[in-house]
């Protein structure tokens, strides 16, 4: 491409590589420094007059120092007359900080998108945002390009059995994701949720499910005996007697307002046997049956107040699944910060009357981060409470997010799904490898994942690629290199986001 430069930052040389050799050119010369007191010196080594600058700069550990660097090449290209700069980022730093999480706090992704703009660009080229709405941020287009057709394209190709597969969100809030991935295989799709708000206040749900398992079949085998008693006087039109009392008939409004019996059999309209029967009352006889019809197929096998299948519930305990017949922890979710002195935890309409926790506003806390949840996660005196959603039995399931940090919410949805919903494999799925700390090597020992697929968007260090042998890198140089070559020749972006066959 003639009038096109395309420099790279330090954090991610191989890909920009890549991308150059997809498009048939070599990168441009440019010199990285960093002083001794830790300053960053950038020299433009070739002339980029009325050219069509491409910056490629991605996440790294060092991320405030790959920012700055990337803010001072674009500072420079812009001194040296360049006639376009975009930034090619692909994996979008600080995008998790998108939104105030604290009375406090700051939106640091919005920042970094006034510095870019000062600095002087005039596009960005992304790849899945953590959240789609940060294009607001900026007053330059964005191209917010999407791995999932890279990725459902390797399933396809990789995943044996995949069209019986199940696709799941290890959170509420990918959901969004996961239906888009299901959508485009064709699958169904499910959901892991982690009940945080579960305290001592878990003492009231185990009495309520107790009271449901023995106290609540004795009160319906009573119910249907006392309708069984009164049975025998529905003859006459009066009430039976039991125990040598008699029983009133209770009359309630039914859902279409109509009055019926609530403790038997609904009552039949007085009809004078000498006249003959009229419209009305053929009517009434005959809607009369219905409703008992419906009452018997109601009292049938197949409804029940039995929880549905597809809902699995766990514990979980120090971020891993336990059996139901492990030890409490002293200590559950909800009143981590709540003392044992305080009597609305003893009574279980508490859970009902307890403030919940919002971002911004109100008497509440702001919303914990990801790392305060990860830190509670692994605490061992607190018990979490973990649902799964969907039927997963003896399927492949694809667990599916925007980026792989932490281990412990990846590991205990695997887990789930595999320990309790019986998944026969499971595949973590995500756009950006961050891998922080030794999160790699924590999901590569955990036996129920079976595969980690991630892009190469964030550069990931060779010792741990060597290690893992369960990490799968799909390449994104062919999908950046072809936004570079239709941003330059102004062509349409919408074929990117397609999902092509086969």
């Amino acid at each position: 491409m003639r009038g096109t430069l395309i420099f790279a930052g330090s954090s991610c040389p191989a890909l920009t590589g890549k991308i150059c050799e997809n498009l048939g050119m070599a990168p441009a010369e440019a010199e990285l420094t960093q002083f001794s007191n830790g300053e960053t010196s950038v020299r433009i080594l070739t002339s980029v007059r009325e050219k069509d600058v491409f910056v490629v700069q991605s996440g790294s550990p060092k991320i405030n120092d790959t920012i700055m660097e990337l803010l001072i090449m674009i500072s420079a290209c812009k001194g040296g007359s360049a006639n376009k700069i975009t930034a090619v980022l692909p994996y979008f730093p600080y995008s998790r900080q998108s939104k105030k999480k604290s009375h406090r706090g700051a939106i640091t992704a919005r920042m970094l998108a006034n510095l870019l703009g000062v600095a002087g660009v005039k596009h960005v080229i992304t790849v899945d945002l953590h959240a789609s709405q940060m294009q607001g941020f900026f007053k330059c287009p964005v191209d917010n390009l999407h791995a999932e057709p890279l990725i459902a394209r390797w399933i396809r190709h990789n995943v044996p059995n995949w069209k019986e597969a199940v696709v799941v969100s290890k959170n509420a809030g990918g959901t969004k994701r996961v239906t888009s991935l299901a959508d485009a295989l064709k699958l169904n799709f499910g959901m892991v949720t982690t009940d945080k708000k579960r305290g001592t206040n878990m003492t009231a749900s185990m009495i309520m499910n107790h009271l449901d398992g023995i106290e609540r079949q004795p009160l319906l085998d009573s119910i249907d005996n006392q309708v069984r008693n009164n049975s025998s006087g529905l003859e006459n039109g009066t009430p039976a007697a039991e125990n040598g009392h008699t029983v009133p008939f209770h009359t309630v409004a039914d859902a279409q307002g109509s009055p019926r019996r609530a403790n038997g059999p609904p009552a039949r309209p007085t009809v004078n046997p000498r006249s003959p029967p009229s419209r009305t009352q053929t009517s009434l006889s005959q809607s009369s049956a219905i409703d008992e019809l419906d009452e018997t197929e109601a009292d049938g096998p197949e409804y029940n107040d039995q929880r549905a299948h597809e809902v699995t519930h766990g514990r979980l305990v120090q971020g891993h699944i336990v059996p139901d017949d492990f030890p409490s922890p002293t200590t559950s979710a909800a009143d981590a910060s709540v003392t044992e002195e305080d009597p609305m935890t003893m009574s279980h309409a508490s859970s009902f009357f307890a403030p919940q926790p919002h971002a911004l506003g109100g008497s509440a806390d702001a919303g914990a981060s990801s790392d305060e949840e990860e830190e509670i996660l692994k605490n061992p005196k607190v018990e979490h409470m973990i649902t799964l959603v969907g039927d997963v039995k003896n399927r492949t399931v694809f667990i599916v997010d925007d980026m792989i940090d932490k281990p412990g919410s990846w590991i205990a949805a695997a887990e789930t799904v595999r320990k309790r919903g019986l998944a026969k494999k499971v595949y973590c799925i995500a756009t950006h490898a961050v891998f922080g700390a030794d999160c790699l090597e924590q999901m590569q020992a955990c036996d129920c994942i079976d595969a980690i697929v991630v892009t190469n968007s964030y550069p990931i260090r060779e010792d741990k690629l060597r290690n893992a042998s369960k990490l799968v890198v799909l390449d994104l140089s062919f999908l950046l290199a072809e936004a570079i070559r239709r941003n330059h020749y102004g062509e349409s972006m919408s074929p990117l986001f397609l999902h092509l066959g086969d």
